[in-house]
């Protein structure tokens, strides 16, 4: 499950305290096995500035049915939700996988869908010795993506600013998101980063999005 929160003014200090005492809150979980909050950058993009009101969660669980019960009764998403101003939310099935984050990996659960909507997360803890030659591809990289035809929905995350960083997007389709993944400063970026190892651990999902429900940056998902 992604969910993506952007926080009403009045709210900021809740949201801010989430990075200080938020996973107590996910103790017990029905199902849940792995999770993450994750900041975001300014308006929610890939800057090194962090924003102040925009925050995601990752969760993974056991079952479609826990992972059903946390987007439907859980009073700690209720939290969030009553807490935002705009607040977005997907089920994901991954069906390819590569890599790990925080030693945990995905299982790849379905089949690759043959029209309509993907999604995808990426995510890399960067060696600090190859921060700076990182961020020195990655904007051009982020703004591709932002401008990219057939992408609907794009963010910036991470655990930590500089050197744990993840991005999720969503896209009309697996060839618009192909075009864009090969093709132009992506595809240098991530060349780059890999000819020069500048990763410790990475983790590559593209997943069929569920359900994606809510609004961000204004736009309606239903």
């Amino acid at each position: 499950v992604i969910v993506l929160v952007d926080y009403a003014p009045s709210a900021r200090l809740w949201g801010w305290l989430r990075f200080v005492i938020g996973r107590f809150s996910f103790t017990g979980l029905p199902g849940l096995i792995f999770f993450k909050i994750l900041g975001s950058g300014e308006d929610g993009g890939f800057s090194l500035t962090p924003s102040a009101t925009r925050q995601g969660l990752f969760c993974v669980f056991d079952t479609e049915a826990h992972a059903d019960h946390f987007l439907e009764q859980s009073h700690v998403l209720a939290r969030y939700r009553a807490h935002a101003r705009e607040f977005f939310t997907a089920k994901l099935a991954p069906y390819s996988v590569k890599g790990s984050w925080a030693g945990h990996t995905l299982q790849v659960n379905t089949t690759a869908p043959e029209s309509g909507p993907i999604a995808a997360l990426t995510r890399a803890s960067i060696r600090p010795s190859k921060a700076r030659a990182f961020w020195r591809n990655s904007p051009p990289a982020e703004a591709s993506l932002m401008h990219a035809d057939g992408c609907l929905l794009a963010v910036g995350l991470g655990e930590a600013p500089i050197f744990r960083q993840a991005t999720f997007s969503l896209w009309k389709s697996t060839d618009a998101m192909n075009r864009y993944a090969r093709t132009g400063a992506h595809m240098e970026a991530i060349q780059a980063a890999l000819q020069g190892q500048h990763f410790s651990e990475s983790m590559f999902v593209r997943f069929r999005p569920i359900t994606p429900t809510g609004v961000w940056k204004g736009k309606v998902f239903a």
